[in-house]
């Protein structure tokens, strides 16, 4: 009679092989070697392209950084916050901090309100729903150039907008009046960067159960009802991704009011911080003062992003 060979148990060989410890490579690489390869060109990409400039940015806030010759070694010595007093205390800057938070609060919320609508009656079975989910697109991936040139036709002072409001377009007009100017922008970077906040919801509208739908219509729910209890809680992860990405491309406004207000005009009432930091920094050859903008512009996004998770984000934890 053959006899089997008497088998090791489980917990007797798991311990035998905690014993022999961790190779050299699962030490390095971790515990998914094969997912940590994919992973690392992306991680050396980061701190190429994002890592080492804002490491870079910092150090030169910190110094008397200008712009020499390819080869020349001169001497940056280190001033301190001088470069951070320097900027909060320039008007400019100020009043482009203020801009871009106007441009936020106009926005952000008018984003997130038509893009999930929007979304919603796409996702419904309506006709030429295809063609309409692309024209939705396509002024996201238009360049910027050519749809600003259709933007201006519509609000300078003999556009086809004041044609149509006749006595009642503003004077002066949309882009050169100090209190419409980035509101216009505003409106402007919403409707352009429509058509990828749609796509985000119509994926999360896809991972909302039908079943809910079905019961909120047993108890009586009408659509409005079941879009408020239904669909808005269902697609809250998106929602909070929506607003972050949006909060965090708004701040980094720069080729709008560039384009459509000749460089943050009037007089200065549509400058975002970026502008600044670029006119500071490249046009006026003070890159350490531009630097100092760039590092308050990313402490001041994180501070907004960690409470705009928090609050839009607290029910999904």
């Amino acid at each position: 009679m053959n006899r089997r060979p008497p088998t090791v148990p489980k917990p007797a060989r798991n311990a035998r092989l905690t014993a022999r410890g961790p190779g050299a490579l699962s030490a390095v690489l971790g515990k998914q070697p094969i997912g940590t390869a994919f992973v690392t060109p992306y991680v050396v990409f980061l701190a190429a392209i994002f890592a080492y400039p804002l490491g870079f940015a910092v150090y030169m806030s910190f110094h008397d950084y200008f712009f020499t010759a390819p080869g020349a070694t001169v001497d940056r010595p280190f001033v301190g916050f001088a470069n951070y007093v320097t900027v909060l205390t320039d008007p400019a800057v100020q009043r482009s901090f203020v801009n871009v938070g106007i441009f936020l609060l106009i926005n952000v919320p008018l984003t997130v309100v038509l893009s999930l609508g929007l979304a919603n009656a796409l996702n419904a079975a309506i006709r030429w729903r295809t063609f309409f989910r692309v024209s939705y697109y396509v002024p996201y991936v238009a360049a910027s150039v050519a749809v600003v040139g259709v933007w201006l036709f519509l609000f300078n002072s003999n556009g086809l907008v004041n044609s149509v409001l006749g006595p009642l377009a503003p004077d002066p007009s949309w882009l050169v009046n100090s209190k419409l100017a980035m509101p216009t922008v505003a409106l402007y970077v919403t409707w352009k960067q429509l058509g990828f906040f749609i796509l985000l919801y119509l994926a999360a509208l896809q991972n909302v159960s039908k079943d809910l739908y079905e019961a909120a219509a047993v108890d009586g729910a009408g659509r409005l009802n079941s879009f408020l209890n239904v669909t808005v809680p269902g697609v809250r992860p998106a929602t909070t991704l929506v607003v972050l990405v949006a909060t965090v491309t708004g701040a980094n406004l720069f080729t709008e009011p560039y384009l459509l207000t000749g460089g943050g005009g009037p007089d200065g009432a549509s400058a975002s911080p970026v502008l600044i930091m670029y006119q500071r920094g490249i046009e006026q050859g003070k890159p350490d003062v531009g630097s100092a903008i760039g590092v308050l512009l990313v402490i001041g996004v994180l501070l907004l992003a960690v409470v705009e998770r928090r609050f839009v984000g607290k029910e999904e934890q």
